[in-house]
């Protein structure tokens, strides 16, 4: 009695050219879920703009010079001592890019040390 060949296994195509077609569905619902923005909309140019602190913000230059409404400041404790503050506000900081990550510890620990609640620190979010 002659043997037959050992057949090879046969690749489950059918399998795999599933899994394909439902990974290819899920992103044409997933592209359309957003809707396109109209094409005869122009959005705003923000380039020209001059960049202002909020008035409420405690601006930190890149020495450690401390303002706040454009008055200098002698210390972190005197922007908490102004009259028009409430003690249960929040502090907001914005550092100089260039200021050290140091000077801005020591900062924020002499605000917590006068009694801040909270600390928060404005940054630029890069659109890149």
């Amino acid at each position: 009695m002659k043997r037959s060949p050992a057949r090879s296994r046969k690749e489950p195509t059918i399998a795999l050219i599933n899994i394909v077609f439902l990974m290819l569905v899920f992103f044409m619902v997933a592209g359309t879920l957003a809707p396109p923005v109209d094409g005869d909309l122009a959005l705003v140019e923000t380039a020209a703009l001059e960049g202002r602190e909020p008035p409420d913000a405690l601006v930190i230059g890149r020495e450690g010079q401390l303002r706040h409404r454009g008055n200098v400041l002698p210390s972190a404790v005197a922007f908490l001592e102004q009259p028009d503050r409430q003690p249960d506000d929040v502090v907001r900081l914005m550092p100089d890019r260039a200021l050290p990550a140091a000077d801005l510890l020591r900062i924020s620990s002499e605000l917590r040390a006068a009694g801040a609640g909270k600390i928060m620190i404005s940054t630029e979010r890069a659109l890149q």
